[in-house]
């Protein structure tokens, strides 16, 4: 039995029914009752391994001894529930590093110049923006023979030198523009949102650089002046743009700009419209270039000049376009057309 006792103590746990059965063991050898009264609380030797297993410090019996019915009543304390485990948070993320603030150089004193904007140039600056980004631009460009406009030139200069004028190639290239709108009337016309405006008088806008900006004085009615008269108006108009004396009237409107860089050097550019007119035509140098031809050498030397024409594709179409560089063409390579 002592055997068996130990066995129930080094289990996990001591049942009701093991102790029923420690009982019974011990009842066939020492029947009764009264047999285990004689024992004192830890009860006999053989009883005293119940007592620890069953952990019974005090009975029923006299003097508190263990009894068999105490042995036989106990129940095991059923163990503790474990608390649940507290869930343990998950580390927090680490925070990011702040950005590191990029630090600007100081710009050493006295390497720039803070120039105000004047009121030319902030509103040359609008409209310019206004103008790309809500016009629609296409180019076309042309190389035009400036031979016969050049000899014309020459000529009629010696002819007019004795009244003080002095015409230039911008000139033939402003009757020649005026000439070929009256042909091809598209290209004279203005958006203006609702309408297309078709504009029956040719008013030139010639692109003239001042120190304040670009501005772009009016030859009015330049379908109908003569090139003495053209050039006249472009001189004054330019002395008074350059000066700041031009009235508002006086570069405010037009139908047909012209921006000629020639003079500078350029051979092609693509010009800005100037809204609400809807063509540009851009100017560049002349110059001399070698050309096929039906003759002993087999070429032909040419002065020739590149023209870009910038259209709002809104008002006209390419072919409109390239319809209007061809009346362009016809005046400036036979310009005796372009006299009255």
């Amino acid at each position: 039995m002592l055997r068996l006792v130990v066995r129930l103590r080094q289990s996990a746990s001591l049942t009701r029914s093991s102790l029923h059965s420690v009982l019974a063991f011990t009842s066939r050898s020492e029947p009764g009752t009264c047999h285990l009264k004689r024992y004192r609380s830890r009860g006999s030797t053989r009883l005293r391994p119940l007592c620890h297993a069953t952990k019974l410090s005090k009975g029923s019996g006299p003097d508190g001894r263990v009894t068999r019915k105490d042995i036989e009543s106990f129940i095991p304390a059923k163990a503790a529930p474990t608390p649940p485990a507290a869930p343990v948070a998950a580390p927090a993320a680490p925070a990011p590093a702040p950005c590191p603030t990029p630090t600007v150089a100081a710009v050493p004193t006295g390497t720039f110049t803070d120039i105000p904007i004047s009121n030319i140039r902030r509103v040359i600056g609008q409209r310019l923006m206004q103008s790309k980004q809500t016009i629609p631009h296409y180019y076309l460009s042309v190389d035009v023979n400036m031979d016969q406009t050049l000899e014309l030139r020459k000529e009629l200069n010696h002819e007019v030198k004795v009244d003080n004028i002095k015409l230039s190639v911008n000139d033939f290239i402003i009757k020649a523009s005026a000439l070929a709108c009256l042909k091809v009337p598209e290209a004279n016309s203005s958006w203006m949102d609702t309408v297309i405006r078709q504009n029956h008088v040719v008013d030139i806008s010639v692109a003239v650089s001042t120190a304040s900006g670009l501005i772009t004085p009016i030859v009015f009615n330049a379908h109908i002046k003569g090139l003495a008269a053209i050039s006249k108006d472009v001189s004054t108009l330019a002395t008074k743009a350059r000066e700041g004396k031009l009235q508002p009237h006086e570069f405010q409107g037009g139908t047909f700009t012209i921006s000629n860089l020639g003079m500078f050097g350029i051979k092609n550019f693509s010009p800005i419209i100037n809204p609400p007119q809807a063509c540009i035509l851009a100017v560049g140098g002349s110059e001399k270039r070698l050309l096929p031809a039906d003759n002993e050498k087999g070429f032909d030397v040419a002065n020739m000049m590149s023209v870009t024409l910038s259209c709002d594709h809104r008002v006209v179409d390419g072919a409109v376009g390239a319809q209007w560089l061809a009346e362009f063409c016809k005046f400036v390579e036979k310009p005796i057309t372009m006299l009255p």
